[in-house]
């Protein structure tokens, strides 16, 4: 079986690159869906489903993506505590691959200079609404495994819920939602999500 076009060569094998390459960043920015996995010492290990267009490439050895307002902010919480995150991509259409960047990573909070240097950078200056940050991963390993175990599913559309959700809480109310929803991890830790 060939790679899909714009998928690594030898994407059947499982293989280490010290950074992202031509070809995975073509794999990386046909994909609707990817996961960040993220740990502190101690406690639980996050697994969060993200989607919507909001990630990006920066570079070789780094990667972003738009960071919206949810239930929880565990990411945020387990970055401040130990900077470990990990995110993962499946080829869902066409040949298997699984891709994960490895590093570690940091949260710019809306509103500061770094969130808005990459907004205008990598988003075109387009905030999508519930934004509360950007979470940048520097990538020290990337790996790349067959996917053979991955069904396949063909991709239908984006759903409008979370924007739907954060328009009708308007600015004041997801702020406030932050205070009271994202302060803290499910383990107690501090997200940072509330700093000034």
């Amino acid at each position: 079986m060939r790679p899909a076009p714009g998928a690594p060569h030898n994407a059947r094998m499982a293989e280490r690159f010290p950074s992202i390459e031509p070809a995975h960043r073509t794999f990386i920015e046909r994909q609707h869906i990817f996961f960040t996995a993220s740990a502190a010492a101690d406690g639980r290990v996050n697994l969060s489903p993200k989607g919507l267009d909001a990630l990006r490439v920066l570079g070789p050895n780094q990667v972003c993506y738009l960071d919206l307002t949810g239930s929880g902010a565990e990411t945020a919480a387990h970055l401040k505590a130990d900077g470990r995150l990990t995110i993962m991509l499946c080829a869902f259409e066409g040949p298997p691959l699984i891709l994960r960047l490895y590093g570690r990573g940091r949260t710019l909070l809306r509103g500061s200079d770094a969130y808005a240097d990459i907004l205008k950078s990598a988003f075109k200056g387009e905030e999508r609404i519930g934004a509360r940050a950007i979470v940048v991963l520097d990538v020290d390993m990337v790996q790349t495994s067959c996917g053979y175990g991955v069904p396949a599913y063909t991709y239908e559309r984006e759903r409008p819920a979370l924007d739907n959700w954060a328009a009708a809480k308007g600015e004041e109310g997801l702020t406030q939602y932050r205070l009271e929803k994202n302060a803290v991890s499910l383990d107690g830790l501090p997200t940072g999500m509330n700093d000034d």
